[in-house]
C-alpha cells in the first residue's frame, strides 16, 4: 500500500533530514515516515536505559537511513552530523515525570543542557536547518480553565515540566536572537505503534495495553479525570506540517487530538477492543498525586488554522491499531 499523502507535499523529497531521538516512540514513526518521503535520515540516539528508545522500532528500516547512537551531550561529534542537515527533528529527552523528581540532575541534563548543545551546533555548523522541538502540555501544570490555549499561564508542577518549558525558550530564543528557524509543538497524551509498553514512565496508555493483552488488571487511579490524546501518526503528520510550512517560524503551538475522555471510560474502551483485562481503581500514589495535573484537554485551533493539519484517526481507531501492532510484537517490548 503507498504511503498517505502528506500535507508537506514533497517539501522532503531529497532533504537531509536528523531525527534526535529516533529510536524512541514518535522519533522512530518520524523517521519511518520521512524515509518513505523521500527525505535521506540521520537518525541520532543515546540508547540511555529507560528513555525510550528500542532497536525494534526501526527494524526493517535500518539499510534505509542512518542511524547514530550519540548522546546530545557530545557536542564535537553532533557537530559534525548537523552539517548539511536540511532539517532536525528534535525529540530526543527524558521523558518520565516521576523520575524526574527522583533524578532531577539527569532530567537537567537531558532536557536541558542537552538541548543548549543542539541548538548551538546548529547555530554554528548548519544555520540554513528547520529545527522542530517536542514541547509538552506539562509545562501548563494544573490548568486554570479549559480547553488550555496557548496564552495559559505555564506553571509546571514537576521538575521534567521546568526542564522542558526551559528547552522550548531556547528554541524560541534562537530563533529570535540568532534567526534560526525554529517551531515548537506542546504535544498532549500520544498513543500508537511503537510507544513503551512495559511500564508506565513514557505513557499510562501504554502499560494498559500490555496489561489488557496479558489479561491483567489496569490500574486507574482516580479515574474521573479527563484527558485529549493524538495518534501517533497525527503527531507526526502534525511535525511534518509544521516544518514544510513558512507560517510557523518562530512559532509555539498546542497540540491536540480527539475529543477529551474521562480515564475510566478509556480504560473500558481499550478493554473492549483488546478483549481481555479488567479495570482497578485505586487511589493515587502519594508520589503521583503531588504532580497530577487533573483535567487536560488542548486547544490547537492556531495550528490547525497555521498548517490545515486535523487529527485524522480517532480513538477507537487508534487504539485497534495499537492493540493489533502489540499482539504480534508485544514480546520484543516487554
Amino acid at each position: 500500500m503507498p504511503p498517505a499523502e502528506s500535507l508537506a507535499g514533497d517539501y522532503y523529497r531529497g532533504k537531509q533530514v536528523m531525527v534526535t531521538g529516533g529510536l524512541g516512540f514518535i522519533g522512530s514513526n518520524l523517521a519511518r515516515r520521512l524515509v518513505e518521503l523521500g527525505a535521506a535520515v540521520v537518525v541520532v540516539d543515546a540508547l540511555i536505559p529507560n528513555f525510550g528508545g528500542n532497536r525494534e522500532n526501526l527494524a526493517g528500516f535500518e539499510d534505509r537511513l542512518k542511524i547514530h547512537i550519540v548522546n546530545l551531550s557530545e557536542a564535537k561529534i553532533l557537530a559534525a552530523l548537523v552539517t548539511g542537515i536540511d532539517v532536525v527533528f528534535n525529540l530526543a529527552g527524558q521523558v518520565s515525570h516521576l523520575d524526574s523528581m527522583s533524578d532531577p540532575l539527569t532530567d537537567l541534563e537531558a532536557n536541558a543542557r542537552a538541548q543548549i548543545v543542539l541548538l548551538e551546533a546548529c547555530r554554528q555548523f548548519a544555520p540554513q536547518a528547520r529545527v522542530a522541538f517536542a514541547s509538552t502540555r506539562q509545562i501548563y501544570g494544573k490548568p486554570a480553565y479549559w480547553p488550555v490555549d496557548e496564552r495559559h499561564p505555564l506553571h509546571p508542577v514537576d521538575v521534567n515540566g521546568i526542564h522542558k518549558m526551559a528547552a522550548e525558550a531556547y528554541h524560541t530564543l534562537y530563533h529570535e536572537v540568532y534567526g534560526l528557524w525554529t517551531v515548537s509543538l506542546r504535544l498532549t497524551n500520544t498513543y500508537g505503534p511503537r510507544m513503551r509498553v512495559m511500564d508506565a514512565r513514557q505513557t499510562f496508555l501504554g502499560l494498559w495495553l500490555r496489561r489488557a493483552l496479558e489479561d491483567q488488571p489496569l490500574e486507574v487511579w482516580g479515574g474521573g479525570q479527563q484527558r485529549d490524546l493524538t495518534y501517533v501518526d497525527d503527531v507526526v503528520e502534525a511535525f511534518l506540517c509544521a516544518v514544510a510550512n513558512p507560517r510557523t517560524a518562530g512559532g509555539v503551538y498546542n497540540l491536540g487530538g480527539c475529543p477529551p475522555v474521562r480515564l475510566t471510560e478509556l480504560a473500558q474502551t481499550l478493554i473492549g477492543i483488546a478483549g481481555g483485562g479488567t479495570i482497578l481503581t485505586k487511589e493515587f500514589p502519594a508520589a503521583r498525586k503531588r504532580i497530577d495535573i487533573g483535567d487536560y484537554y488542548a486547544d490547537d485551533r492556531r495550528f490547525r488554522a497555521a498548517t490545515g493539519w486535523a487529527p485524522k484517526v480517532m480513538l477507537a481507531e487508534g487504539l485497534e491499531r495499537s492493540v493489533a501492532y502489540y499482539r504480534e510484537r508485544l514480546g520484543a517490548y516487554v
